[in-house]
């Protein structure tokens, strides 16, 4: 096995765009990276099981056609180079018929989580200025109100088709579509990333991103091209999409889309099926793993090879099981949606592994830990992880918005997270230095949530925290001051739940609600939800020493 510094040092920018990109002269398509360059050879890109028991493949060359004939029908629609185009769908393959016709004209795809209701989505589409969403009937009523340029629906056989339905387009449009190359530097993805000072913020993901994906699934990763390969992560958020589709279909390499609701047996049932041995997915849903340990057998231990968490840190006990159970490594890998993974204890590296540590950085980049006044520390230092972009060659990210670079400190990208330098060169998370809440794998900005508790009319003021959850990692708690018209009942408490889980999402509604009579603020009136964190803190403290 390599080592990692023989990784670092071999790392050669050059020499891997031409190795590994289908394009020339910074030119390239990610239709083509992800799917042409494959066409002929007759290997499966997609495996699909639906939600009602439904099972299909799909080879490169057949998603080549579908996408060829989507993608002429969006041409037909005047959409071009640059325009976003939205997908509000479900885990199936229209999903990625709809992102690989996007690339295809060299158009920008725009994932839509599909928990989202319609003020996450309004927000989102009016921030990117989209002017296409492929949606369907279920997903339907979220898009009545918004004021949305053109809509495709993937209709059901139910439903009365013709104008506007996704298989009656792809029936009628030619799969003959040439690719629309693109520059390095030209975004081919727009994602959006929770804050805490406002609503979530637009990251535009240039093409060059595509060279990073690929990366993270060699090296962290270790995608073989034997391996039967499962990324958990829904494609609506970036891991999944990331490394669920584009990274592994980019090395030619099939990827599994589930339509069902993840449960345990559910994951158990598809890992024996496909005999999974590369398995990816975030901390809560390996805790889960962790909580229903007796329902793993030696059949999966057979064929499980390599695991990597992304997310949070994994906690020691599941770890543990992994390695003393399945006989298998489960790895700490790290990453934001600015990003994608740049720290990683890596799968097909040689180096030291520590528990509970993120590991190294992923060759072509490199971080840094600084001070309060960003200089870097050395050894032991505990403070802000920062990527140093002048000795990052993989680094993509350009700002937020295309040009929002509050981020940034000079040649630094502050990632708000803190962190320790430990003994072997590597980072051990300490915790995040925002406000930002990560429940069962996703990021909640509570800005989203308390705006929204808001527009309650027995709503005064609201602040949002992340409250810690040994099962979630934190779930979301609401600090609710009350108008003085309206008493506080736990009839109250469950509309506001309610409200919330309906307008915004079924991730980010508050799981718990406390009525209170006045909100911690500083002097310039900017509420200090550290001060709330850390009594939630306290008080699980007090619990677990009685």
């Amino acid at each position: 096995m390599k080592t990692l510094t023989q990784a670092y040092a071999e790392f050669d920018l050059n020499q891997i765009i031409q190795e590994q990109l289908q394009g020339h002269k910074n030119q390239i398509n990610a239709y083509e990276e992800c799917c042409g360059r494959y066409v002929g050879h007759d290997k499966v890109a997609l495996i699909w099981e639906g939600k009602n028991g439904e099972q299909q493949q799909y080879t490169f060359d057949q998603l080549a056609e579908h996408s060829g004939k989507l993608a002429n029908y969006f041409k037909s629609v005047h959409l071009q180079a640059g325009d976003c185009i939205a997908g509000l769908l479900p885990r199936t393959p229209e999903l990625l018929i709809t992102i690989l016709a996007t690339w295809r004209i060299g158009a920008i795809y725009q994932p839509l989580f599909t928990a989202f209701e319609s003020k996450a989505i309004e927000h989102r589409l009016q921030t990117a200025q989209t002017k296409l969403v492929v949606s369907n009937t279920e997903q339907q009523p979220k898009l009545n109100d918004l004021d949305i340029q053109q809509i495709l629906m993937v209709k059901t056989s139910n439903d009365h088709l013709g104008q506007g339905d996704f298989w009656s387009v792809i029936h009628t449009f030619d799969a003959d579509c040439p690719v629309e190359y693109r520059h390095f530097d030209d975004d081919f993805l727009m994602m959006f990333t929770s804050g805490t000072t406002g609503l979530a913020k637009s990251v535009p993901v240039p093409l060059k991103a595509i060279l990073a994906f690929k990366g993270y699934m060699t090296h962290a990763v270790d995608l073989r091209e034997q391996d039967s390969f499962w990324n958990l992560a829904d494609p609506g958020w970036a891991y999944g999409l990331y490394y669920g589709i584009t990274g592994p279909l980019s090395l030619g390499h099939c990827i599994l889309m589930d339509e069902q609701a993840f449960s345990v047996d559910r994951a158990i049932e598809l890992l024996k099926k496909y005999q999974v041995n590369n398995l990816t997915g975030s901390p809560t849903a390996f805790r889960m793993f962790y909580g229903f340990k007796e329902k793993f057998d030696e059949s999966i231990k057979q064929h499980l090879r390599v695991v990597s968490s992304a997310g949070e840190p994994l906690t020691p006990e599941v770890i543990h099981w992994f390695k003393h159970d399945l006989d298998v490594n489960i790895y700490d890998q790290y990453g934001q949606t600015e990003l994608g993974m740049v720290i990683g204890n890596h799968h097909a590296l040689a180096h030291v592994i520590k528990i509970g540590s993120a590991g190294f950085a992923i060759p072509g980049h490199r971080f840094v830990v600084l001070d309060e006044n960003f200089q870097e520390l050395a050894q032991g230092g505990i403070g802000i992880l920062a990527i140093d972009s002048d000795a990052s060659p993989l680094l993509w990210f350009k700002g937020y918005g295309g040009n929002n670079r509050k981020s940034f400190v000079g040649k630094y990208y502050l990632t708000g997270d803190t962190v320790q330098l430990n003994e072997h060169g590597g980072i051990d998370f300490v915790g995040r230095a925002d406000d930002v809440i990560t429940t069962s794998g996703y990021r909640v900005g509570p800005f989203d949530v308390e705006s929204t508790l808001l527009e309650c009319e027995e709503v005064l003021e609201s602040a949002v925290i992340g409250k810690p959850d040994p099962t979630r990692t934190e779930i979301v708690k609401a600090f609710v001051v009350l108008k003085t018209q309206y008493p506080a009942t736990e009839k109250l408490k469950e509309k506001l739940q309610m409200y919330v889980r309906g307008r915004l999402s079924k991730h980010a509604y508050p799981k718990e609600i406390e009525f209170v009579e006045a909100l911690p603020k500083t002097v310039s009136g900017k509420i200090q939800r550290g001060i709330l964190k850390q009594q939630e803190i306290e008080k699980m403290q007090r619990l677990c020493a009685n």
